[in-house]
This record gives structure tokens, sequence and C-alpha cells, in this order.
């Protein structure tokens, strides 16, 4: 059902092109056509363009077509690749939206933190997927293994069922939310601030946090990944930007280079 008026193609859409010119939504194995043409529209409606489907049960046909409601162009653009491998080799960040599970250590996002920096890296220049597994199984685990951290919708425990294009759709809305927020800020006063740090730069600013807290011995002979997880959390939240990278990088590098020399001292 149509919850609101007839779409009118003269209408601009303010949201700005960069950022979400470079976000995907790929489909892994769908099984549904229907689904096809849900996901379609759901993209169409936040604003978003680049639909991939990962080796679906049965192309897109007239029943796709009537579900996307208009979504035609989006659905005629996608892309059909037999792997996800291939649908996401140019990625620098990739998303699987997947139930919570133990078989795959990753970090966890909700929707709205994983928009956020989903949207972050796109702003930077990097090419961004998230991605949705089959309707009744999910991704796979070696589908898992090619995702950099998983988003976990926080449904009714009671009953967590979640159609597909559901899942499309609200990940689409937080996706629009982050880059309508990013385009409010860029244009409020003190809006002129250095750009999100990229994927690269924030994998190589926790490379460092990581060397920084082994040199000063933090763990006490305790297992560093949970307390990796965790401050990668905060960090992520913080949204941090390429210069605010540049200053944590340098006070790490000031506490390696002052453990390097109190390690000196005690051997002398």
């Amino acid at each position: 059902m149509n919850t609101g008026p007839a779409p009118n193609p003269t209408t601009p859409d303010p949201t700005p092109s960069g950022a979400a010119a470079r976000l995907r939504i790929v489909l892994v194995g769908t099984q549904h056509p229907g689904n096809i043409g849900s996901a379609a529209r759901a993209l169409k409606t936040m604003g978003l363009e680049r639909l991939v489907l990962v080796a679906p049960e049965k192309a897109p046909n007239a029943e796709s077509y009537a579900l996307a409601a208009g979504a035609d162009d989006v659905l005629a653009a996608a892309v059909v690749v037999p792997t996800l491998a291939e649908a996401v080799a140019d990625c620098t960040l990739v998303l699987g939206c997947t139930a919570r599970s133990r078989r795959i250590a990753l970090d966890e996002h909700d929707p709205r933190d994983a928009a956020g920096r989903a949207v972050a890296a796109a702003a930077g220049g990097a090419e961004v997927a998230l991605v949705f597994g089959r309707e009744r199984t999910g991704l796979e685990n070696d589908e898992l293994q090619l995702c950099h951290a998983a988003i976990h919708i926080p449904a009714n425990p009671g009953y967590s069922s979640l159609n597909l294009a559901a899942a499309v759709q609200v990940l689409t809305y937080e996706l629009r939310m982050a880059v309508l927020a990013m385009a409010g800020a860029a244009t409020a006063p003190g809006g002129d601030r250095d750009p999100p740090a990229s994927h690269a730069e924030l994998e190589g600013f926790f490379a460092q946090l990581g060397d920084a807290l082994d040199a000063i011995d933090f763990h006490k002979g305790r297992a560093p990944e949970s307390a990796m997880r965790k401050l990668r959390r905060i960090f992520l939240r913080a949204d941090l930007d390429v210069r605010e990278v540049r200053i944590l990088r340098g006070v790490l590098a000031d506490v390696e280079r002052m453990a390097m020399l109190a390690g000196q001292r005690d051997r002398g």
C-alpha cells in the first residue's frame, strides 16, 4: 500500500549525491523476485540508486517491476554478478546485515551507527557496500568473512522475523538520515570541518593504538581483543575527521616513544 503522495519526478532531491553515489546495496542469493523489486523501491525512496544482485535464484521479472512501484530505473540498472567477492571487490568498507552469531567474530553495529560509518566512509571517497543475505538462511560463513563489520537490526526477540525488503528499507532510511545530517553539518556555522576519516585511516589508527597499548603493557597479559573491540566502538561513535585522527596518531607516537625510552632506562 502506498503511504504517501504519488512521486513527482520534477521535485528535486536535496540529498547530496557525492556520498550516496558511493553506497551500494547488495542482495545475495535472493529467492523471491518480488523482494528484488521491493528493495529497488526502498532504494529509490531514500535517494539511492545502486543495487547489486549476487547469484539470484530467479532474475527480476514482471513481479519485480510491479513491486518496484516506479523504481524501474533502479531495477533495470541492477548489476548481477556470480559471487559476493566480485560484488564488493572495489569496496573499502563492507557491512553485512545479519542476525547475531558467535560463528564469525565481527564488530557489530545497530543500523544508525552502521549508516553513520558507511556515509562517513563514502563521503571520504570510499566505495561502501551493505550486504543482505538470503530470505531463509541469511549470509553464509564464507560470505560474512568478506565483511568488515556486521549490522544487527534490534527486532522484537519474541518475533524477529523481518522481510528482506523491510530490512533493506530500515537500512536505507538510516543511510538517508546520515547523508542529510552530514549535509546539514556542512552548511551549519562551523560546518567547514575537515573531511571524515576514511576506513583506511581509521584502521591505521586502530593498528597504531593496538601497538601503543602493547608498548605500555596496558593489557597486563590479558587477551587484547575485548578491550580493542570496546575502544573501536568508542572511537567509531566519535565520527573522527582526518585532522582528529592525525592528532590522535601523534599522541600515540609519543606514547610509543616514551615507552621505548622507559624500556631503555630499565635495561640501563
